[in-house]
């Protein structure tokens, strides 16, 4: 028997499970998804070893596989927690977005700065973060409030280049993305904007979450948290 005819009985006995994974497959590529974190570029907001959900249909309908949009469903805001594909490699992330179209976005001293508003700080305590296996640095934990919303943000307590930048004048559909662990986040300080054609979708929720570092106990506190 050969290769052919093995094939065309595999799909005959199987059409059901096949369907199945091809629908499965265009849900996951246009619809809705899930993002494991592999960083720790979103502490405290997001751990490593979180898996959350992604709405892929908050902003774009997409042609499945690819980053061809169909129609806009949705705008993206500041404050947003998103995933998308870095302009400089292709890399599938997820950070903040913190500017959209039509602002003007700045960083002094660590500080953000949207439309000559700049946010506000308020300590709220400190943390333990692994820099690397068996380097480790005390973060500050603050809560930062802009015009859009508050959430926590973490600072390594380190100076370096990326403390500063701007003024930056947001383009039509570009958006400024930033990681909440401002000191260990490689974003739109490092890649430049982002279009809108590379955003994947708005993450929604943590829907599993397990201690990477603890043999992968689940850290069922964390199990449907929402983000945003």
């Amino acid at each position: 028997m050969n290769w052919v005819s093995l094939a065309a009985r595999f799909t005959r006995n199987n059409r059901g499970f096949i369907i199945f994974i091809l629908v499965f497959g265009v849900f996951r590529t246009a619809v809705a998804d899930w993002n494991p974190i592999p960083s720790g570029s979103m502490r405290p907001t997001l751990l490593e070893g979180d898996v959350v959900l992604v709405n892929r249909l908050a902003f774009n309908l997409k042609v499945p596989l690819t980053n061809v949009v169909v129609a806009r469903l949705g705008e993206p805001h500041r404050g947003d927690v998103v995933t998308f594909f870095s302009p400089r490699d292709g890399t599938r992330l997820i950070k903040r977005l913190v500017a959209v179209p039509g602002d003007t976005v700045e960083m002094r001293n660590k500080m953000l700065i949207v439309n000559g508003r700049r946010a506000t700080y308020a300590p709220i305590g400190t943390a333990r973060e692994e820099l690397a296996p068996g380097i480790e640095t005390e973060a500050l934990r603050l809560d930062e409030r802009t015009d859009a919303r508050d959430h926590v943000v973490q600072w390594l307590g380190r100076s370096d280049e990326r403390d500063n930048f701007g003024p930056v004048a947001v383009p039509s559909d570009r958006y400024l993305m930033l990681g909440d662990n401002r000191d260990n986040s490689a974003d739109s300080r490092y890649f430049g904007l982002v279009p809108r054609e590379l955003i994947i979708g708005r993450a929604v929720l943590i829907l599993a979450s397990a201690d990477i570092n603890g043999r992968w106990t689940p850290r069922f506190e964390r199990f449907g948290e929402r983000l945003n």
